[in-house]
């Protein structure tokens, strides 16, 4: 697994690198210069073309470009934010902690009444229980993340005063955020989990394992999960490296101070440096949890070899 391993982290530098000229290009060519929209459109000329210069932005990109990829490999350094004067790579590090508590936490969700109200949809097969999980399954595929966000923030916030609107700082203001985040993925894993478990249960093994007598219990707990959870795990690593990325609409909707309301205030001022460390960090989580991933198949699937 070693050799699998160390095989897959060096087929994500091209990727990454890969990554990086497709963001600078993004954020270079995109309409919209970050010194008007720092200093204003009164800004004084010679004082603009003295900013401009200064920050490197009259060089060719391809010089540009070579500057930041220097800066970022030797000296691991992303830049300097335009709009707040901070270092890039210290307000990520600052931030990614309330991310990354965020997302985790929305994945629990979504892993528990997914997998949960799959099973009982897959078991219960055509019975009352099964098409009220379907029917909340797409429902909550339709709805908007910023709306769910706005009516549970109404009615357990506003109305009932149970969590914070917004904000940090404790336990409770993460819940509602977390459960907003949850939804949609919670649905998908439904959806994932009752197509997988209902086509492991007309394996031949299954029907095996209740000729002998066993209970319908052993059945679904020893034989068919084991083998219907590869795909969910699969689809679910997935949806945790979008979940990361995703967080951007929850955390603007809930002020939760992590990566995403960072990244939109970014593009919003057309902070160059900022935007690019987190399309590469985004990338780069994406591929790691897609790696953690496939290294899980053999812990739940033993018969599956990586050499």
């Amino acid at each position: 697994m070693a050799n699998y391993i160390i095989r897959r982290l060096v087929g994500m530098i091209p990727i990454l690198f890969i990554i990086t000229i497709i963001a600078f290009l993004f954020v270079h060519l995109t309409p919209g210069d970050p010194i008007r929209i720092m200093y204003g459109a009164e800004i004084d000329q010679q004082a603009y073309e003295s900013l401009r210069e200064r920050e490197g932005f009259n060089d060719p990109l391809y010089v540009q470009y070579g500057r930041y990829m220097y800066n970022m490999v030797v000296h691991a350094d992303f830049g300097t934010s335009y709009r707040t004067k901070t270092d890039v790579s210290s307000e990520i590090i600052r931030r990614f902690g309330y991310t990354f508590v965020l997302t985790i936490l929305a994945m629990f969700w979504a892993i528990l009444i997914g997998v949960f109200v799959g099973i009982i949809s897959a078991t219960k097969r055509n019975s009352v229980w099964d098409r009220l999980g379907m029917v909340s399954t797409i429902s909550a595929l339709s709805v908007p993340e910023f709306w769910f966000g706005l009516m549970v923030m109404q009615i357990f916030a506003v109305q009932l005063g149970w969590f914070p609107t917004s904000g940090s700082g404790t336990f409770q203001h993460i819940i509602l955020p977390s459960i907003t985040l949850g939804f949609g993925v919670a649905a998908t894993i439904v959806r994932f989990t009752r197509s997988s478990v209902l086509e492991v249960m007309r394996e031949d093994y299954v029907r095996t394992a209740r000729a002998k007598g066993q209970k319908e219990s052993v059945v679904i707990w020893s034989h068919v999960l084991r083998n219907a959870l590869i795909p969910v795990v699969t689809m679910t690593g997935l949806q945790f490296g979008f979940l990361i990325g995703g967080a951007v609409v929850v955390e603007q909707v809930f002020a939760w101070p992590g990566l995403g309301s960072y990244l939109i205030d970014a593009i919003l001022s057309r902070d160059y440096p900022v935007i690019q460390a987190l399309i590469l960090l985004f990338s780069m989580q994406f591929l790691v949890v897609n790696l953690l991933v496939d290294i899980s198949y053999g812990f739940l699937n033993p018969q599956i070899r990586y050499d």
